[in-house]
C-alpha cells in the first residue's frame, strides 16, 4: 500500500469500525467518542491514538477545524433514533447525529464520508430525512450512495444488516465500487467450536453440531435498558434453536459437567466473535455488562474494513473510472416537490392536486396524507387552507445539525448519564 490515509471517526464506540479501517490503510488523526469504557478499551488497544472523550458536539471535546483537510471522516452515529425495535423519532430524537454529521462536512471537508446505522433508516419513515441528506452533501460538493449491507456477506457469522452512506468529491467517485460479498460465513457453532470446548465442557462438540446458522442480530443495548442480553423475545428463540441460552452473558465458558435445559450462555469473548472480531483480537475494559453494550453496538470489523478498502480504492483512483459519477436517484419525490417549492417562493402552500400534478403521480388523498404526517415528524410542515382546500408548506428541518439553541443541549444535558 502507499501512504497511510488518514481518517477522523466520531462515534468511534470501541473500535469495531476503527479496526476495519486500520485494516483497510487507514490511519486515525483522532477517534472521538462519549462513553468512557469503549474509550479505555480504545486506549488500551491502541495507545498511540488520540482519543477525545465526551460528546462529540461538544466544542469542548474536539475542534472539527483542527482536521479540516482529513481523507475520511467516519462514524457509526447513534441508531435509536432509527431503529424499528424504538419509537422512531428521528430528527426529533435527542440522540441523533446524523443530520449533524453530515453537516459537519462542512467545517472538516474531508474527501470521503462514511456514515452507517441500522436498517430502519432505509425505511419509508425516513424518505425525506434521506433525501434531505443527499441533497445537503450535493450541495457541499459531494456525490452521496446509500447501501445496505449484511455482514454475513463478509464473514461475520450474524444476521446483522447495517445501511452505510459514502460520499465523495466527484473525482473520487467515478472510482468508488461497493465491496462484493465475500463468501458464506461460518456458523455459530464452527466459529465458537474453540471457545465452548476450551473449559473442558463434554457436550461442545454436540453442541457445535446443533448450532448450524448464523446467529440473529446482537443487540447492545443501551444505558437505559438492563444489562447483558441477546435481545428481545423473538431473537431469543433464534438462539435457543441454536443451543445458546440468550438469558444473559456468561463469566467464562461451560465446565466438563455443565449440563443445560437450552444450552451454553455465551461469553462476552464469544460474543465479540459473532461481531467479527478473531479471538483475543481486542480487549475490551470494563465489567461484563459494560463490555457486552461496547459489542453488541460496534460496526463488524470487516464490514468496516470491505467499505474502507472500496473508499481507499476510490481515494486513490484506483481501477477503471466509471463515465457517470451520479449519486443515489431521487428517494422522496414528495420531499422533493415541496422542498422545489419553497426554493422557488418561500410563501408558496400546495394542494392535494398541485403535490401530485408536481410529482407526476396519482396518489390517493388517504395515502398523500400519511406521506405527509411520516415528513412531519422530521420538518415542520406548515398547513393551511386556501379556498376550501387544504395546503401544505414545507418548514425547517428539525434534526440537529450544530445550532447553538436547538432543544437537543437541553435535553442532552438531562439525560446524560443514561444515553449511550
Amino acid at each position: 500500500m502507499s501512504r497511510p490515509l488518514r481518517v477522523v471517526e466520531i462515534c468511534a464506540g470501541a473500535g469495531g469500525q476503527a479496526l476495519g479501517l486500520e485494516k483497510a490503510g487507514f490511519e486515525h488523526e483522532l477517534a472521538v467518542e462519549l462513553d468512557a469504557h469503549a474509550c479505555d478499551t480504545l486506549r488500551r488497544n491502541r495507545p498511540a491514538w488520540k482519543i477525545a472523550e465526551g460528546d462529540v458536539a461538544d466544542r469542548l471535546t474536539w475542534d472539527p477545524r483542527s482536521y479540516a483537510g482529513v481523507d475520511l471522516l467516519a462514524g457509526g452515529v447513534p441508531c435509536p433514533p432509527f431503529t424499528v425495535a424504538g419509537k422512531q423519532l428521528g430528527a426529533t430524537d435527542e440522540r441523533d447525529l446524523f443530520a449533524w454529521a453530515v453537516e459537519l462536512t462542512s467545517t472538516v471537508t474531508p474527501r470521503a464520508l462514511v456514515l452507517e446505522n441500522v436498517r430502519g433508516l432505509s425505511s419509508p419513515r425516513f424518505a425525506g430525512y434521506r433525501q434531505h441528506v443527499l441533497d445537503r452533501l450535493a450541495e457541499l460538493g459531494y456525490v452521496a450512495q446509500w447501501k445496505l449491507l449484511h455482514a454475513s456477506d463478509f464473514g461475520v457469522p450474524q444476521l446483522r444488516p447495517r445501511f452505510v452512506l459514502v460520499a465523495l468529491l466527484p473525482e473520487d467517485a467515478r472510482y468508488f465500487r461497493w465491496p462484493q460479498p465475500r463468501g458464506e460465513a461460518p456458523s455459530v457453532g464452527r466459529a465458537l467450536a474453540g471457545q465452548m470446548a476450551s473449559g473442558g465442557w463434554a457436550g461442545a462438540a454436540a453442541w457445535s453440531q446443533l448450532a448450524n446458522d448464523i446467529a440473529p442480530t446482537i443487540v447492545g443495548g443501551s444505558k437505559k435498558h438492563g444489562g447483558a442480553d441477546l435481545g428481545p423475545t423473538r431473537a431469543k428463540r433464534a438462539w435457543a434453536q441454536l443451543g445458546v441460552d440468550a438469558l444473559g452473558v456468561a463469566d467464562n465458558p461451560p465446565c466438563p459437567e455443565d449440563i443445560f435445559a437450552v444450552g451454553p450462555k455465551l461469553t462476552t469473548e464469544m460474543v465479540a466473535v459473532l461481531q467479527g472480531w478473531q479471538p483475543g483480537e481486542w480487549e475490551f475494559v470494563g465489567r461484563k455488562t459494560a463490555k457486552y453494550r461496547q459489542i453488541g453496538n460496534a460496526f463488524p470489523p470487516p464490514v468496516a474494513a470491505a467499505v474502507g478498502a472500496s473508499v481507499r480504492a476510490a481515494l486513490e483512483h484506483t481501477g477503471e473510472p466509471a463515465s457517470d459519477v451520479a449519486g443515489n436517484s431521487e428517494q422522496d419525490p414528495l420531499y422533493r416537490t415541496l422542498r422545489t417549492a419553497r426554493q422557488r417562493d418561500g410563501n408558496t402552500f400546495l394542494s392535494h392536486a398541485q403535490i401530485q400534478r408536481a410529482m407526476g403521480q396519482q396518489i390517493e388523498v388517504a395515502e398523500l396524507e400519511r406521506r405527509l404526517a411520516l415528513l412531519s415528524r422530521d420538518f415542520d410542515l406548515e398547513i393551511s387552507e386556501l379556498k376550501g382546500a387544504v395546503t401544505y408548506r414545507l418548514g425547517d428541518f428539525k434534526a440537529f445539525v450544530g445550532q447553538d439553541l436547538h432543544r437537543r443541549h437541553e435535553v442532552f444535558a438531562l439525560n446524560r448519564t443514561r444515553i449511550s
